[in-house]
Formats: structure tokens, sequence, C-alpha cells
């Protein structure tokens, strides 16, 4: 039997985290990260396109909160001790220079995961972190004032003991087990489905702003829109599916959405297109792109308006341009079924918040059993926030666990 003052379940970004920031804060202590695979930090690797989107530049932690489907209310005060600024001061002191681009997403100059990668590894290896990989967890359990483990390669006891092992169904159950509530989890990023002969043909378009709104429901959002093989993906739908994850669950995916292409009424639209049929007569509908639309998807939606190809402004009726009008600001597409990003896979569920104590992310139900990052019921849109999630959750538990 190994003994150790902290254990760490977990060799993720959480995980490494918060296992270098107890070992910083206090070096007497004996800290472990326990990983049942034989690679570390494989969903730093591949995030953000395998840039590594670290976080997001939003500095207000009233603001911060809006981008957590689930976790809102409980990360508020969170971010008031540990946020944006503070993770690119992290970082940034530790040799990992970082970059905010024009969408807020900010990646490590480098524009390579491995430099986060790097980082980690040589902080765990400069403080004194044991990382042992190979050492899947078969049960976790107190033995006194200790906690237990028990993985395939022997038994461990320590003090403190972190799960940081994201979206995982055996240490969920090893934490019901313990006495937890487990919400089930469902995707929470994903694109969508969709056969539609308006998208046939035009895979790679991107309309940079769009209003979404998925039919009979509330849920509705902006921002921009790519065409798939599959159907529809980008910010406005990865938005959409994580605010929505538990209502699209329901319906199985199987739902319609509503999209305005233009963000402008159907009246407005009416109107414009009435004074381009003025203006162009002679012009062909089919090749005067009108809004600012990428070319190959207003064409798609003029043929769907039962416009013909060489029919010219002149020639278009009524019924037409309110057709066109239509397609422009309330188009309706079918989704049947989802697709996720395997590599990126990010779920909605986990440990039940309420079973949290948000000041230090330490267990209510278990003394010195702490949960950081995705192994609770929070997530978030896509852009970085899933990280700082982590990053605030792993700084937070050291600060408890040593004392500062």
């Amino acid at each position: 039997m190994i003994q150790f003052n902290v254990i760490v379940i977990g060799a993720g970004a959480a995980g490494f985290f918060t296992a270098i920031n107890i070992a910083e804060q206090n070096p007497k202590l004996k800290v472990a990260i326990l990983e049942r695979g034989k690679d570390v930090l494989q969903k730093v690797k591949v995030s953000g396109g395998g840039r590594c989107n670290v976080t997001h530049a939003e500095f207000i932690p009233q603001e911060l909160v809006k981008y957590y489907p689930r976790g809102e209310k409980e990360l508020l005060g969170p971010f008031h001790q540990f946020m944006t600024g503070d993770t690119m001061g992290w970082f940034e002191e530790r040799g990992v220079p970082l970059k905010i681009e024009d969408d807020g997403r900010i990646f490590p100059e480098s524009d390579s995961s491995q430099s986060i990668i790097d980082c980690f590894l040589h902080q765990a290896k400069k403080h004194h972190v044991q990382v042992l990989t190979n050492h899947a967890v078969k049960a976790v359990r107190k033995e006194g004032e200790l906690w237990g483990v028990e993985t395939n390669q022997g038994h461990f006891q320590s003090e403190q003991l972190v799960v940081a092992t994201g979206s995982s169904p055996k240490m969920w159950k090893l934490l019901q087990a313990l006495g937890h509530k487990i919400t089930n989890p469902v995707p929470s990023l994903f694109t969508f489905n969709c056969k539609d002969v308006r998208l046939k043909g035009i895979p790679g378009v991107v309309a940079q702003d769009v209003a979404v709104q998925i039919v009979s429901s509330n849920l509705s959002s902006e921002g921009p829109l790519l065409v798939t093989h599959w159907g529809l993906s980008a910010p406005a739908i990865l938005k959409l599916s994580a605010f929505g994850a538990l209502e699209l669950a329901a319906r199985d995916y199987k739902f319609d959405i509503e999209i305005n292409f233009v963000k402008r009424s159907f009246a407005d639209v009416l109107e414009v297109l009435k004074a381009v049929k003025q203006d162009s007569a002679k012009k062909t509908v089919f090749k005067s792109v009108q809004f600012d639309l990428p070319k190959r998807l207003w064409q798609q939606l003029v043929l769907a308006s039962d416009i013909d190809k060489r029919m010219r402004w002149a020639e278009v009726n009524k019924f037409q341009l309110e057709n066109l009008s239509n397609q422009l600001t309330q188009a309706v597409f079918k989704i049947d079924g989802k697709s996720t990003f395997k590599e990126e896979f990010v779920t909605a569920g986990g440990v039940d918040l309420k079973d949290v104590n948000f000041k230090t992310f330490e267990s209510k139900l278990h003394k010195n059993l702490y949960l950081a990052g995705e192994v609770l019921n929070i997530d978030a849109v896509t852009g970085g926030f899933n990280f700082q999630n982590a990053w605030t959750g792993g700084f937070i538990i050291s600060k408890a666990i040593t004392g500062l």
C-alpha cells in the first residue's frame, strides 16, 4: 500500500492543474495523479483543433457565467476568485504566452496544444507530482480518516482525494456508491443532421451572422452558421445544442429549426427585394446576391423560392418575392439526428451540483473529497469555457487543500 497526502484521479486538464497548484503551494505535500490510460492530457491535445482553446476573453464574472447552460449560478462565486485574467497570468508566468483572437477565443501564441501539455508536464516534474499511468480505479472508499483507492495495479491511501475524471460513467458509479446523486449524461455540444435539398451541394458555406430558433420552444441563438456534409454546425448551432441539451435529447434529436439568414424582418426584407426588382430589372435573380450572403447559399434559397435560374428581376411576381423573403427570414429545416465531436465530447450530466460546496469544490457528503471539471454537472458552449471551469475549480481546490 502506498500513501500520499493528495491523490488526484484523472490526468486531464483539471487533474493536472489541481495537482500542480497543490504541490506548488505546499511543496511538503506528496501528490499523485492516477490515470487509467497510458497517455495523459489527451483531450487537451485535440482541443481547439489541436491548438488548445485555453479560455475566453470575457473578464466579467457576471457575463462569463452566461456561457454555462449548467453551472451558471454555482460558478459566479468561484469566478470572482479565479477566472480568465488569472488563467492567462498563470500560463504566461510559466512560459506559455497566450493570444486573444477576434472572436474572443484565447490560444497559445504557438498555436499548438503541445505548449500547454509541455507546460503541465514540466510543472508536474518540477514540483514532484507523481503521474501514474495505466492505473484504472476500481474502488474508492473511506478507510478511517483516509481515502482508499483501489486500482488494477495496487492499493493507495491519501488524506485528500480529488476526482477530475471528466465525463466518466465508471467514476460516476463509484461516486454514486458514496451517496452522490448523478444526473444522467446526454450530449451537450453537437451538430444537427439535416438532409434538406437546400443544403445539398453547398458544404463549407458559412453564413456569418444568423438567428436560429427551435420551433415550438424558447431555444434560440445567433452567430455563424456552417453547412456541412451532414447538416449544420458552427457556433449558432453548437450554442443551441448546449442550452437545449436536455430538451433535444427528450425529442430524440428530431425537431424543426427556423433560420433567419439576414436577421431582418420579413416585411423589411420584402421591401428591399421590391426595390431591387425596380433597380435591377434586367439582371437575373440567381446571380444578384443580396444581403452579403454567400453566393451558393443565396442561389439555393432563390431556387427554393420557385425562381428559375434564368429569371430576371423584372419577371419575378409578388408570390415569388414573398417566397424569397420567407426563405431569407424564416426558412424551416427538419433536423433528424446529431453528430458529436468525438475527440472533444462534452456532456450535460454528472454529480449533482447541490452535493458540492462551491466555496471549496468539496463534497457536502464527504470531508476531504473534492470534485473538479466535467465530472460535475457543469458544461459550457464552445470557445474555451469548459477549460475555464477546470482551471477555476482546480485552483480553488488547491487553496482549500493547502489552507491558503
